[in-house]
This record gives structure tokens, C-alpha cells and sequence, in this order.
């Protein structure tokens, strides 16, 4: 299977890798966002600190808490009607729509409950199995990590 180097993001983890296409027709802002953030190594040791057994992974808080984002500012939302369904990944935010930064998380069951309330920017193509496997727990006690996440055309 054939990937757009420039959108699609690789993600190693504690538990093996992850490979994600990125969807700029969806959410052009978030895609830029990720890609920006992969690229100054802002992921690369945080900790997947809130993990839900039939729900989802999250991820991208610098303090490993939920509580933080990125040095740049928070993301108009970008929601679309991309179903909530196993191995999307959608940016996590606060109750203000516009509150997404740098927190996301990878579904690893049908949460339909969140669609067009959260933005959807991506799919795990590869590894899904790998998601599969981090640690669970809210929060997680010795959690899995993100080792490392690139943009592939970075990495060819």
C-alpha cells in the first residue's frame, strides 16, 4: 500500500509502530498542525496518558496530565462528518470547540457519539494491532509512549 509521503505521519510507540494518513480534505489546519509539531519533535516522549478499554488512546499533552498543549495557539475546529469508527484519529480539546492544540486520540471501537463535536484529521493505516496493545488506564499508571512520530516524506 502506496503512502503520500507528505501526509502521512509514522509513529513510533513503545509498543511498536504506527503508521497514520493524514486527511487534509478534512481538516487542512489540524493536518498542518500535526505535521508542524512531528516535525519540531514536540510528541517524541509523551505519554499516551488517558486510555479507554473500548474507547480510545489519547495523547499529545507535554505534562503526560491532559492539562497542556503547545507552545502555538489553540485550532479553530475543523469538524467533519468522518465517522468516529475504529482507527481514526481526532483531536482531543476542552469544552470550547476552538480548544484543540496538540492532544488527540486513535478510536479503538465505534464512538459514533462523537461525530461532527470533534475533529477527525486522520486513519491508522498500519499498526492498528500495535494501538491495540497501550497500556490502559485513566490515568495510566507507567504508561505507554510515543518514542517518536515523523512525517514519512522526513523519514524516505
Amino acid at each position: 500500500m502506496s503512502h503520500d509521503p507528505e501526509n502521512t505521519l509514522v509513529m513510533e510507540t513503545t509498543k511498536g509502530k504506527v503508521v497514520i494518513k493524514l486527511r487534509p480534505d478534512l481538516a487542512p489546519n489540524h493536518v498542518e498542525r500535526l505535521k508542524l509539531l512531528a516535525r519540531e519533535g514536540f510528541y517524541d516522549g509523551i505519554v499516551f496518558h488517558r486510555v479507554i478499554d473500548g474507547f480510545m488512546a489519547q495523547v499529545g499533552c507535554p505534562h503526560g496530565t491532559g492539562t497542556g498543549g503547545s507552545k502555538h495557539p489553540d485550532l479553530a475546529q475543523e469538524f467533519n462528518a468522518e465517522p468516529h469508527v475504529r482507527g481514526v484519529c481526532s483531536m482531543a480539546r476542552s469544552q470550547n470547540p476552538n480548544s484543540a492544540n496538540s492532544q488527540f486520540f486513535i478510536v479503538f471501537e465505534d464512538a459514533r457519539f462523537l461525530d461532527k463535536q470533534y475533529t477527525a484529521w486522520g486513519q491508522v493505516v498500519e499498526g492498528m494491532e500495535i494501538v491495540d496493545k497501550i497500556k490502559r488506564g485513566e490515568p495510566v499508571r507507567d504508561p505507554d509512549s510515543i518514542v517518536s512520530m515523523k512525517v514519512l516524506a522526513d523519514v524516505a
